[in-house]
């Protein structure tokens, strides 16, 4: 008999698990790949912006392994509303969950839940056409825009928000999101972090794209460039080289413009029905501690993205830690026969390809956990999903719905493939 495995969530973490598992077990190993959605890949199809094509390729490696024979795309289904752990722990010898960190970290000051005032998630979910953020969720009227964060997806945010919508027309962006971008009254688009230029978590292949946009002019101020680069890394010194250049340049008189801003912290969001302005506080580091100054600024902004770290969370049934935003567990073990891999093992940490090794370790402690095991029999999934009116979403499904984009892209003459928006139209692309 086989060692069955379940793995909840097909993004990154859980394709690599399910590859570990076909190469490490010793044994026959058959691997089913449970995802909510009727589309693979999680963040690498919902979370990479539309014009990095070149990370958006791992889709291709992953896409190897579902198609590895033992392995089972099952889209459409949820944990807690189609199958619940005991359900899953009857049809396998175990389970892993890798469904990532899905949602924002909140600020925490006052008008945060003013409208206009968004997770930087949502924004990213919406021009990468997630079905869960509908093509109107953003309207790109007000002419200012803040991204309070100075990581990679603040970039990424700045970036779509500052190109023109013909530079995107060769990417996947939903042709409704398109639009919306192509009728954006952005003008000028503030991106705030409460530390200095050598605290900022830029990759720097990432931020020197800033620097080649063609539409917009990026300009940091001399003052808030100094930084202290005693013990600093190549990367952030970098960074700091290529912000400082920032610095001494002219803008050039381009349609919009990108202030990249460093020591200033949101302390209000103003606004009497929605978003009006951002108050923000000088700041200055105190014993390796930001504290503010008592200097205030206010930007006349009518959207908010905030960008400020990402958290996990709780899957039914599954143990969860509030104070990590993680799955509590060692090496990857959670409770007899369930593990965890991923964000939801270890926290937003590390690059899409972090999760490989991390996988890898999880099923070393699985095979090792089972190792010896008498084998029992299992129910059938597929019955019990049957008796439920539950219909999954098969990987010929999922390679119809990649036709139907495919050919929506030649029709509009863009690119390889333009994402369909929303969930009706994925199933209808796939005869659902």
């Amino acid at each position: 008999m086989s060692l069955k495995v379940a793995i909840v969530g097909s993004g990154p973490a859980g394709v690599y698990t399910a590859e570990a598992l076909m190469k490490q077990a010793p044994g026959a190993v058959e691997v089913d790949v449970l995802e909510r959605l009727p589309t693979p890949y999680g963040l690498v199809r919902y979370g990479v912006a539309p014009d990095h094509t070149s990370i958006k390729s791992i889709a291709g490696y992953l896409r190897r392994v579902l198609e590895l024979p033992g392995v089972r795309f099952l889209g459409g289904v949820e944990l807690g509303r189609d199958v619940g752990v005991t359900d899953l722990l009857g049809c396998y010898d175990a389970v892993v969950y890798c469904t990532g960190a899905m949602v924002d970290r909140r600020m925490g000051i006052p008008g945060e839940d003013l409208p206009g005032s968004v997770a930087a998630t949502d924004f990213v979910n919406w021009y990468c056409g997630h079905p869960d953020v509908p093509a109107d969720r953003f309207t790109l009227e007000s002419p200012e825009v803040a991204v309070v964060g100075v990581g990679n997806v603040a970039v990424d945010v700045v970036r779509v928000l500052a190109k023109d919508a013909q530079e995107l027309r060769t990417t996947d962006v939903p042709e409704e999101v398109l639009a919306r971008l192509a009728a954006s009254q952005v003008k000028a688009i503030h991106m705030i972090g409460r530390r200095g230029p050598e605290h900022a978590k830029f990759t720097l292949k990432e931020l020197r794209e800033l620097g080649e946009l063609a539409n917009a002019d990026v300009c940091v101020r001399p003052e808030e460039s100094v930084a202290d680069l005693t013990g600093a890394s190549r990367q952030t010194r970098g960074n700091v080289e290529v912000l400082q250049s920032w610095a001494a340049r002219t803008p050039a008189g381009r349609p919009r413009r990108l202030d990249v801003r460093f020591w200033m912290r949101p302390v209000e969001i103003l606004g009497e029905d929605r978003v009006e302005a951002l108050r923000l506080e000088r700041t200055r580091l105190v014993e390796g501690r930001v504290e503010g100054t008592g200097e205030f600024e206010t930007l006349p902004v009518g959207m908010v993205l905030r960008s400020v770290g990402y958290r996990s969370v709780p899957l039914p049934g599954v143990p969860f830690s509030e104070a990590t935003s993680t799955v509590p567990n060692e090496a990857g073990r959670v409770r007899d026969r369930e593990y965890v891999a991923g964000w939801l093992k270890r926290g937003p940490t590390g690059v899409i390809g972090t999760n490989k090794s991390d996988a890898a370790e999880t099923v070393r402690t699985l095979l090792s956990d089972l190792a010896g095991r008498e084998p029992v029999p299992h129910d059938d999934l597929d019955a019990l999903l049957a008796s439920r009116g539950v219909s999954p979403v098969t990987y010929d499904h999922w390679l119809s719905i990649e036709a139907a984009e495919a050919a929506l892209a030649r029709t509009l003459g863009r690119g390889e493939r333009v994402k369909l928006l929303g969930l009706a139209a994925m199933l209808d692309a796939c005869g659902r």
